[in-house]
This record gives C-alpha cells, sequence and structure tokens, in this order.
C-alpha cells in the first residue's frame, strides 16, 4: 500500500521491467496489443498549505507545493498504470499519455493511461 504524508499519497517507489514510450511504435520490436492499461489517483492538500500557497498565489511565483503534489500524484498514477500492465504480462505501455482534472477545490485528479504489449 502507498504510504500517506500529510493527506498525499507518496508512491511506493516499486520499479518494473516494462518500457514505457509515448510513441505508438518500438523501434525493432514487434509486439501483440494486449489492452488498454490505467492508473489513476485524486490528492488533495491540507487546509494549512492551502493558505500559505493562497498567499503564494496573490504575490506571485511557483505554487511548489502544488507543483510536488502534482509530482507525486503522477508517479503514483504512473506506479497504477505499470501495476495493471504488470498483471496483464506487458513487455511495454504504448502511447502513454498523462490527463488531470479538477474534481473539486483543491483536489486534482491525474490519469496515466496507455496500451500494454506483449513482444512476439
Amino acid at each position: 500500500m502507498a504510504k500517506e504524508e500529510a493527506g498525499v499519497t507518496e508512491p511506493k517507489g516499486l520499479t518494473f521491467d516494462i518500457l514505457l514510450t509515448t510513441t505508438e511504435t518500438i523501434p525493432g520490436k514487434q509486439y501483440e496489443i494486449i489492452g488498454i492499461v490505467q492508473g489513476n489517483t485524486i490528492q488533495t492538500k491540507n487546509i494549512g498549505r492551502d493558505i500559505t500557497q493562497g498567499f503564494r498565489h496573490i504575490a506571485g511565483g511557483e505554487l511548489k507545493a502544488y507543483v510536488d503534489m502534482v509530482s507525486k500524484a503522477r508517479a503514483l498514477a504512473t506506479e497504477r498504470m505499470l501495476e495493471e500492465a504488470e498483471m496483464m504480462g506487458a513487455d511495454a505501455v504504448v502511447g502513454l499519455r498523462y490527463a488531470s482534472s479538477t474534481v473539486a477545490a483543491g483536489a486534482a485528479e491525474i490519469l496515466a493511461f496507455g496500451t500494454a504489449v506483449k513482444y512476439v
């Protein structure tokens, strides 16, 4: 299970022997499509950090707490997608994409998705 730190779920830090690529093909590899894989998470910041980031927003500058939250959320969504690909026996995920959306005030969903493939 992923650990939680100040309301943000941290990725487990797992390693996978699955190639990730944003391209639709892998040069020099023949493969068959297994199916779509995805992983997602919805993250929020705590109210204390929301207040300090609100002041930063007024003054201008990077909202570092939110950058950190989104980076961790992207890593967690990717990790969950890779777990699904591994269960399917995939060697790679092609066409990797990320999507994000605001679910509620201060809450963001990150979705990682792609096509799981098996080398032939």
